[in-house]
């Protein structure tokens, strides 16, 4: 294997660690709470911008494109005027419900292990 001049094999011969691959999917300070709350419901855009507040129109549409091109989350699109769109979880978004329900286990273990 080919080695670059700092001893590490070049990019497109390295495989991805799927730890690194799941973090570059969830990347993102809004991702994983968008995930939770698409995980009881399907929300429309303002409805999302309610539950997370702090967040600007700009970053959670980033935020929704992103999630969507990794196929995490599905946009429908309502020909309706207004326009009306909604955001749900794809079957893959679906698979990722028991690691958030995982992730809030760990938060709340973790606030009684620093509180005593």
């Amino acid at each position: 294997m080919a080695r670059s001049r700092f001893g590490e094999p070049p990019e497109e011969q390295m495989e991805v660690c799927p730890v690194t691959q799941t973090q570059d999917i969830i990347a993102g300070k809004w991702k994983i709470i968008i995930l939770w709350h698409l995980s009881t419901n399907t929300r429309r855009f303002n409805e999302l911008q309610r539950l997370l507040p702090g967040i600007s129109k700009g970053i959670l549409t980033r935020q929704l494109r992103e999630l969507e091109e990794d196929q995490m989350v599905h946009r429908e699109v309502y020909k309706e005027v207004p326009p009306k769109v909604e955001y749900s979880l794809t079957p893959i978004g679906k698979s990722f419900i028991p690691i958030l329900a995982s992730m809030g286990e760990w938060g709340k273990k973790y606030e009684k292990l620093i509180k005593s």
